[in-house]
């Protein structure tokens, strides 16, 4: 396909089979976008390096790398937004997709129209968003929403998009308790209609592990059981 440009943003289809990639490549370019295809996970990891695209649609079963390897490495060095493709509808497959990194994941068969609407969201979140004039502190953890940055202490935390936002959504609200369904519809958006509420649990596990001093028994980011979360200031 032709290689990714700045005037449209680019999206990076890795699938193994031609026919999955013909039919989500011509979709997405009538939606608007530029396509890049990749047919092993090996080829996928430099398509990243060659052209920098804005958003991977990945596949988990692929030959020489698989889609689960594929994001681990992609994750050491970079946050580009990863939609995962899988034909195992799992609770467990999709949780660990998501614990490597994932943004979102579709299950096959889907339909082209979701797909390119998860597209949308996706980077549409990841987007860099109008900062905010707001600085939360509590002490031992300041949300600077003007720099979109996290300390814990003195400490700089590294926090991608997504997280970021789930956290100042809760942050912003102190002691106020947000349900699976409200997380979903703020943070991740249009998609939320789709999502899996084991999104939100793994994001929560993940902010935990970084700002908590015991993830396992978090004092700030509260489990309400059998209603949601809420933060702890």
């Amino acid at each position: 396909m032709e290689q990714a440009t700045k005037l449209k943003r680019s999206v990076l289809v890795v699938d193994d089979e031609s026919m999955v990639r013909e039919v989500v490549c011509a979709y997405l370019e009538r939606e608007g976008f530029t396509t890049i295809e990749a047919i092993d996970g090996k080829r996928a990891l430099e398509c990243v390096d060659t052209y920098a695209p804005d958003l991977i649609i990945l596949d988990v079963m692929l030959p020489k790398l698989d889609g689960y390897t594929v994001l681990a490495e992609l994750r050491k060095h970079t946050q580009v937004p990863v939609i995962l493709l899988t034909a195992r509808a799992d609770e467990v497959d999709r949780v660990l997709g998501l614990e490597l990194g994932a943004d979102d994941y579709v299950v096959k068969p889907f339909s082209p129209r979701e797909l390119a609407a998860r597209v949308r969201s996706v980077l549409r979140r990841s987007a860099p968003a109008q900062p905010s004039a707001e600085v939360l502190d509590f002490g031992d953890i300041r949300i600077d929403g003007r720099t979109r940055e996290v300390f814990c202490g003195s400490e700089k935390v590294d926090m991608p998009p997504m997280e970021f936002d789930l956290l100042l959504y809760l942050a912003s609200s102190p002691r106020q308790v947000f349900t699976r369904g409200q997380i979903l519809e703020h943070v991740w958006g249009s998609s939320s209609e789709w999502q899996d509420p084991s999104t939100v649990t793994v994001h929560i596990r993940r902010l935990r592990q970084k700002i908590e001093e015991n993830a396992d028994d978090p004092q700030i980011i509260l489990t309400v059981w059998g209603r949601g979360y809420r933060f702890e200031p």
